[in-house]
């Protein structure tokens, strides 16, 4: 127990005396929390448009007011003829044209429909879709608007409506941040975690100082430990700050108890700073531990279900995400913090998790291997 004592007041010093460990550890996460959910947005504003409006009714125009009335389109060109607005589209001045026919207000009066076109550039397909379904929202509510005031005329014969009214569990307003803070804060403590635990033991090897360690009488499990402990205390730390900036610069208070967030957190931890050690066993240099701990970073995050729904990817895709850590903790993160889970509701992941730092941990004590 001495020696394991030695090892991590040892571990301690080493990690206080660099600053550069220190930036790292404490101003890169807080720097990236505050910017990057505000530049994750979901929302597409300012969606460029322009409209050819064939008819000049007062129906077109009240519905081209009301498009632009929206706050999510930008009209860029009012157009009289299809070839001139596509060009817009050609030359990246517009993201969607909207074509108003002839006739629209007549056919819409008489005939009770009409149709209008719609040509979205695909070049990015998330604004182009989301930019869509915004224009087509619109316009069916206000085909919505026209109808209910057509019901005072009594030659319309009003057909039964369905109405829905929705109610938005355990994220009322979808607010996109309250989705994304706690996700963004699980990318934080993983690549600060797993990048510093890599970097540990390979330091060692380039200074020199591993051979020293390697002729004492440490046991392999107390080397480990001791490289282990305080990162797995700097996480929680780390863990802490980023709760603290959730709450005070976004608002974003937990619906579920804290200790169900830090029981997992520290469990998570434990998984992936085996990770991190379990590379650095392996490598020689930290050039080489750098470029394998980013490649599983890149697959963790993109795998995670933090921008792309889990449900929607492939099944060979699905298959790997049961082996992301990352996927189990941004799960957790998201029903403790928005739906108020308990400690039996995330029973599952936090036994997966405990598998994945025992096997993990394990694999890095059996590896490491000391030389007299």
């Amino acid at each position: 127990m001495k020696i394991l004592w030695f090892l991590l007041e040892k571990e301690f010093r080493q990690i206080f005396r660099d600053p550069g460990i220190l930036r790292v550890i404490f101003i890169m996460p807080v720097m990236q929390l505050i910017l990057l959910p505000n530049a994750a947005d979901y929302e597409i504003k300012n969606i460029h448009i322009t409209v050819v409006d064939n008819d000049h009714s007062s129906y077109s125009r009240q519905l081209i007011s009301k498009i632009t009335a929206s706050g999510y389109f930008k009209l860029e060109h009012y157009s009289t003829n299809y070839p001139g607005a596509l060009e817009d589209v050609e030359k990246d001045r517009a993201d969607l044209v909207l074509e108003i026919p002839p006739k629209f207000e007549k056919q819409l009066v008489k005939e009770d429909e009409s149709t209008v076109f719609m040509s979205v550039n695909a070049i990015n397909g998330v604004k182009a879709n989301i930019g869509g379904a915004y224009l087509q929202s619109i316009v069916e509510d206000f085909n919505r608007e026209v109808r209910l005031k057509w019901v005072q005329f009594p030659r319309f014969n009003p057909q039964p409506v369905i109405q829905v009214t929705s109610a938005n569990w355990f994220n009322p307003l979808m607010s996109y941040k309250q989705f994304m803070v706690p996700g963004i804060l699980v990318i934080l403590v993983t690549m600060v975690g797993s990048f510093l635990a890599t970097l540990n033991i390979v330091k060692e090897k380039e200074l020199g100082t591993i051979e020293q360690i390697n002729v004492t009488p440490i046991r392999k499990y107390h080397f480990i430990l001791g490289k282990l402990i305080p990162f797995w205390v700097l996480g929680l730390l780390i863990f802490t700050i980023g709760l603290l900036i959730a709450r005070v610069v976004y608002g974003i208070v937990p619906a579920g108890h804290l200790f169900v967030i830090y029981v997992f957190a520290a469990v998570y931890l434990l998984a992936i700073l085996g990770l991190g050690l379990l590379i650095s066993t392996f490598t020689a240099t930290q050039q080489q531990a750098m470029l394998i701990s980013f490649f599983l970073m890149m697959v963790f995050i993109l795998l995670s279900g933090l921008y792309t729904s889990i449900d929607s990817m492939p099944a060979w895709a699905k298959m790997i995400t049961r082996f992301n850590p990352v996927t189990y903790f941004i799960e957790v993160m998201r029903m403790v913090v928005l739906k108020g889970s308990g400690l039996r509701d995330i029973s599952g992941q936090i036994f997966t998790v405990l598998l994945f730092a025992v096997f993990l941990n394990g694999w890095a004590v059996l590896s490491y291997r000391k030389r007299a």
